[in-house]
């Protein structure tokens, strides 16, 4: 989601239980409808001085936690009973945030008048305007300290840890940087921008950080006539990496990609599709084999209702696709059965996995929609497993909230809720109760690896 337009927004979760495309009465703000397998363990709200919670990273027993403001830090050693532990306000959104060790890594895609905490917005038509990466050691969760910006072309408004290769995974990662919206009279975000910045972290000297390339992804320029885009393909907008297999999925605006990896400052697209449906193609998640890849169309930007009837199903949806080769084959769609109302801001949002053997299960954000768990083992019928879904904040009219992020994480569904907070939720089912045997130290969503059957592992 990029915000241009504040006062358009909106605010938190939505509707009730049917089970095809049709009409349903709307249900008042604080109801909450949900399957009997899945349950609410715990919710904390905003802190103080946050604004629109954003994405979410975990490592050991932490859970850090992005707003437009800053970012927060919580101890998850009891999921039940999640406690805050820090909160740092620097303001710059959308704060996507990805942790390795003690470098927690953030993305500002708001022009500042500099790229301090202390920084006020300030237009991109100005050339010294920033925007681009922050980064933070967070070694001491109760006191972390900032030590480093990367300035990138059209800031960041998405980031992905990309590990290096062999034994220089010790010494350094990689950032890939997406960020789009390039204008004329921008002097640091020129069009045509068909490109990905490519960041260097060195572990041990993270002052040192710097972009070491920025390649051109799409040479002949991307999808840009295609009738419905939210926004033609500049550069991308997220991007998911399973390192082990030197791929990546790139979610970019009007095209959905493969990327070769294998030399890592230099993806490449291999494999390239687009679709009559999708607006905005937003995300991308691998399962578990690293042989199929769900993407999520952001129709409406995140900001309108996508979720009702007059919608339909193949639009604002999830589309999966297999990989093979050099082609992306495409088999389904899909999106929640409930359809929301005109109150609700509601579409394909991010989510992760579930470590389930055999079995291709994911856990995903839908803004006011709520979460859904569903599987696409059979890419060419999913379907839902369970759902928590909350009525609109505002009953008279639409107001930003809602699941910006549901990731899976060491037994728990971790929800990242725009405008109330953090929710830890439980599933309780025979499909999905294997999943609880994995545990992993680390998890950004966006940096996949294959889930060990037991056992420590990423």
């Amino acid at each position: 989601m990029k915000i241009t337009a504040l006062p358009r927004l909106v605010a938190v979760a939505a509707l009730a239980l049917v089970t095809s495309w049709a009409g349903l009465p709307a249900h008042a703000a604080d109801d909450v409808v949900k399957s009997d397998n899945i349950r609410l363990e715990a919710h904390l709200d905003l802190p103080a001085g946050a604004a629109i919670s954003s994405d979410i990273a975990f490592q050991g027993d932490y859970a850090y936690v992005g707003n437009f403001n800053g970012f927060s830090i919580y101890n998850i050693r009891n999921p039940k009973s999640p406690q805050l532990v820090s909160t740092v306000s620097c303001p710059g959104g959308q704060m996507d945030v990805t942790i390795l060790g003690k470098l927690l890594v953030t993305s500002v895609d708001s022009s500042r008048n500099n790229d301090s905490c202390q920084s006020t917005p300030q237009s991109p038509a100005l050339k010294d305007s920033w925007e681009g990466l922050r980064i933070f050691d967070v070694g001491d969760p109760a006191n972390p300290r900032y030590v480093k910006s990367v300035e990138t072309k059209c800031g960041s408004h998405t980031h992905t840890i990309v590990p290096a290769k062999g034994r220089d995974a010790k010494r350094f990662f990689y950032v890939y940087v997406s960020s789009y919206l390039p204008a004329a009279d921008f002097p640091d975000c020129q069009p045509p921008h068909d490109l990905v910045s490519v960041v260097k972290v060195p572990v041990a000297n993270p002052q040192a950080a710097a972009v070491v390339n920025t390649p051109v992804v799409f040479p002949d320029g991307g999808n840009e006539t295609q009738p419905g885009l939210l926004l033609p393909t500049q550069g991308c907008h997220d991007i998911t990496v399973y390192a082990a297999k030197d791929i990546a999925a790139g979610a970019c605006m009007g095209d959905g990609v493969i990327f070769d990896i294998r030399d890592r400052e230099n993806p490449r697209i291999k494999a390239r599709t687009t679709d009559p449906n999708f607006a905005f193609w937003h995300s991308a998640t691998f399962n578990n084999d690293g042989d199929k890849v769900v993407f999520t169309d952001e129709l409406g930007g995140g900001v309108e209702a996508m979720c009702t009837a007059a919608q339909g199903p193949n639009r604002g949806a999830d589309a999966i696709y297999e990989i093979r080769g050099h082609r992306l084959v495409f088999k389904s769609y899909y999106k929640i059965s409930r359809p929301q109302t005109e109150q609700e801001n509601c579409v394909a949002h991010n989510g992760s996995l579930l470590p389930v053997k055999g079995r291709d299960i994911m856990v995903q954000a839908w803004y006011q929609g709520g979460l859904s768990v569903w599987e696409f083992t059979d890419s060419s019928r999913p379907r839902e497993i369970a759902f928590f879904d909350r009525g609109p904040i505002n009953p008279s009219q639409i107001v930003l909230a809602g699941y910006w992020s549901t990731y899976y994480y060491n037994g728990y569904i971790y929800g990242s809720e725009i405008a109330r907070g953090l929710d830890v939720l439980k599933v309780d089912d025979r499909r999905t109760n294997s999943a609880n045997r994995v545990r992993v130290p680390l998890l950004n969503v966006q940096t996949q690896s294959r889930y060990p059957e037991r056992g420590w592992g990423w």
